[in-house]
């Protein structure tokens, strides 16, 4: 394995002293035209990038935002996409952290915060957090967090108004019984989901039937078993509106397997519109919620934090909309 470039490999084949490249590096006074260029050559040549931790030490700054998961599934992989897309021109890196094997259960934001913040990061955005009390000493900001808007800056999508779009839509088409295949209990933006089902159901003078509700926990892998339980009453659902795209999805392999047609003989709507949602037999009609931006907006977010702008809302909802596609029709 190669070795890692050094200040000091810099200043031997540019032949001058340390401190020389030291104030190239930081941008300093006191160097002459020609020997910032030679300097500048090499730092090219040698492919030399200065230490996170050494940056840091010096200016008390690294220009690098952290992005803590979790995990890496579709939803958290369009936020990166849109973490991406809102660093543009704005100088600061991007540094996308897991804990691996170690991931998951409550409070893993203070351990990641904990390991991060300080020296690697100058601010982060959490995805998903479990909670938003995190002391971390730095500024932060949450993405759909768990317990919903409360003590953190924070960028979430209308899921109340986006299951109502989605029941509507069921509704419109002429169907009546419709399952409902949850999302996880300790999720805010799960109990809003079916908050906006519910409320759907009950403006058209539809009583829920709790015999039609099921929870799908947002995995595919868990969504399985409870979409073959509705798919087998009796008097089965004739559409069923799955809490996120991956239990939706669920829902669609196992009629396939049942032999149930899709959509003549059931419809199936989901929410989110990752990139899997277009690419499913038939592809599926889906509510968007507009993962990249919510990630672009809680870079800006975080950036105004960083940099002590004014900010004139902490909390920032984005709307979200239909996407009709194949695989939802008439009763």
């Amino acid at each position: 394995m190669a070795q890692r470039v050094t200040i000091t490999d810099v200043a031997r084949v540019a032949d001058v002293s340390v401190a020389t490249v030291s104030k190239v590096i930081n941008g300093r006074y006191g160097v002459a035209q020609s020997t910032l260029a030679r300097v500048n050559e090499v730092i090219e040549t040698l492919g030399y990038e200065s230490s996170l931790v050494a940056r840091s030490l010096r200016s008390r700054r690294t220009n690098v935002i952290g992005i803590l998961v979790a995990e890496f599934e579709p939803f958290s992989t369009e936020i990166l996409k849109g973490a991406s897309t809102g660093l543009a021109d704005t100088g600061y890196e991007l540094l996308a952290y897991t804990g691996g094997r170690h991931s998951g259960g409550t409070g893993w934001e203070r351990r990641y915060l904990s390991r991060l913040s300080g020296t690697l990061i100058d601010g982060a955005v959490l995805v998903t957090p479990t909670v938003v009390d995190a002391d971390a000493g730095i500024p932060v900001v949450a993405i759909d967090p768990h317990a919903g808007p409360a003590g953190l800056p924070t960028v979430d999508s209308d899921n109340l108004a986006g299951a109502e779009l989605a029941t509507e839509h069921l509704l419109a088409l002429g169907h009546r019984r419709i399952g409902f295949l949850a999302g996880r209990s300790d999720l805010e933006s799960s109990q809003r989901r079916e908050d906006g089902y519910r409320l759907a159901l009950k403006t058209a003078g539809i009583d829920v039937d709790p015999a039609l509700i099921r929870s799908g926990e947002y995995r595919t892998a868990s969504a399985r078993a409870p979409a073959r339980e509705l798919l087998s009453l009796p008097d089965r659902p004739t559409a069923i509106f799955a809490a996120n795209d991956l239990s939706a999805i669920a829902a669609l392999e196992v009629a396939q397997e049942m032999g149930i047609a899709v959509p003549s003989q059931l419809s199936v709507i989901g929410f989110d519109d990752v990139p899997e949602s277009a690419r499913t037999t038939p592809p599926l009609t889906t509510v968007r919620q507009p993962i990249q931006e919510m990630g672009a907006a809680g870079i800006r977010l975080l950036i105004s934090l960083i940099e002590g702008t004014t900010v004139d809302e902490t909390h920032i909802q984005l709307p979200t909309s239909l996407v009709e596609r194949g695989s939802t029709g008439p009763r």
